[in-house]
């Protein structure tokens, strides 16, 4: 199954996020390592949220990713949802179903 994890962020998220970005980026990359995120990326033009697609057979996954994410944790994401999508078209979708 694959999932949408949906942020938003806080005002000079820019600003705020630099004493938590590496460990946020290290909780990704595991996720990354284990196969699980298969991409992330943030809005532009406000930087104002960011999306990350998983692949996981247990929403428990993504819901224990967001509980140990240290933007979560230090107050720099103002609200947080998952999808469930379905993946059916792409260039990729070899790479990711």
């Amino acid at each position: 199954m694959h999932f949408l994890l949906f942020y938003d962020y806080v005002e000079n998220i820019i600003e705020r996020r630099e004493p938590y970005r590496e460990a946020h980026l290290a909780l990704a990359k595991e996720h990354v390592e284990r196969g699980e995120l298969i991409l992330a990326g943030v809005f532009t033009d406000p930087l104002d949220g960011a999306t990350l697609l998983f692949k996981t057979d247990d929403r428990r996954n993504i819901e224990n990713y967001v509980q140990r994410d240290p933007y979560v944790a230090n107050g720099l994401v103002s609200e947080w949802r998952i999808r469930e999508c379905k993946i059916v078209l792409g260039s990729a979708i070899e790479h990711i179903v």
